[in-house]
């Protein structure tokens, strides 16, 4: 975001700026949310598609609108040049104007909301109220007057209205009901949605900080964040152990375990370095985890549900 590197980025062309807008490396932790909450409800019913394929393309629209606020106000507040790494670039590098990104982004809430109307005349008005609140914080994550991924509370916000809420309208426009299981299965992404954001805030510290942020990474310094990292990895892994020991969840969801050699993959990929572009696949790996924990998740749960 706010980082720079010497290394000069070739500007994309056609297509492809408008794809690289929407930073599709993070439209999973929008797709993830969606494929557990789904997968909880076959426990209970039988899967109502329509519902399904409609609450996953407003999520990801969502984030990608997300990402396109985030590159309008990073520009806007100068923090953004054609080296930045880990942007769009559509504004910096590719001549896009700022007020076309903006509009982008709000074209893309207006077409969520029309699902979240679809969803809602198939459920409850209830999920309109917390769709516009999830929608909010997303525009107020970089927008407003103090953005929430300035503060120390951003991995909160994504892990909680990313993870939490989005896997819980899911089970529960499916449903009907939420219950104590789809909470504490939605723990784990709660926490590696959290990782994704600590993990760019670890990459973009040093510009951040030139910058006036207060990020998480910023407060407890790098050695720190990255050992907070590795800790909400080892979290999620113990999580789903313990769910299984105490009878909520199947044996099953220990296939998430195929996932942990990214995990550890993205812990060692941040130690010693201190320059954006190495970090780069480090970041790549703790999203990369996030999306293959989950889906791993979903399948155990699938199979137990047979």
């Amino acid at each position: 975001m706010s980082a720079q590197t010497s290394n000069i980025v070739e500007p994309d062309k056609g297509w492809r700026i408008w794809w690289q807008l929407t930073r599709p490396h993070t439209l999973t932790a929008a797709f993830v949310p969606v494929l557990l909450g789904t997968a909880m409800a076959l426990q209970y019913q039988s899967i109502n598609w329509l519902m399904f394929l409609a609450m996953l393309v407003a999520s990801i629209l969502i984030q990608a609108a997300t990402n396109m606020f985030n590159e309008y106000y990073d520009y806007v507040r100068g923090l953004d040049n054609e080296n930045s790494i880990g942007i769009g670039g559509a504004i910096v590098r590719n001549g896009v104007k700022p007020a076309t990104v903006l509009k982008l982004a709000f074209t893309l809430y207006g077409v969520s909301v029309l699902l979240g109307i679809y969803i809602c005349l198939n459920s409850s008005w209830w999920i309109a109220v917390i769709g516009i609140v999830c929608m909010i914080v997303a525009y107020l994550y970089t927008g407003g007057p103090i953005p929430i991924a300035y503060t120390p509370f951003g991995e909160v916000f994504a892990g909680f209205f990313m993870g939490v809420v989005i896997i819980l309208i899911s089970f529960y426009i499916q449903t009907g009901f939420v219950n104590g299981t789809s909470v504490l299965v939605s723990i784990p992404i709660f926490i590696l949605v959290g990782a994704i954001l600590l993990s760019n805030n670890i990459r973009d510290l040093d510009g951040d900080k030139e910058n006036g942020r207060k990020t998480l990474a910023i407060l407890l310094g790098r050695e720190k964040a990255i050992f907070l990292l590795a800790s909400m990895f080892i979290i999620s892994y113990a999580w789903i152990i313990a769910l299984i020991l105490f009878g909520v969840s199947s044996p099953w969801l220990l296939l998430v375990f195929l996932s942990s050699p990214k995990a550890i993959k993205a812990t060692k990929g941040f130690v010693g370095k201190t320059k954006p572009l190495e970090m780069m696949p480090a970041m790549k790996a703790t999203a990369q985890t996030n999306t293959i924990f989950g889906f791993l998740l979903s399948i155990g749960i699938f199979i137990s549900n047979i």
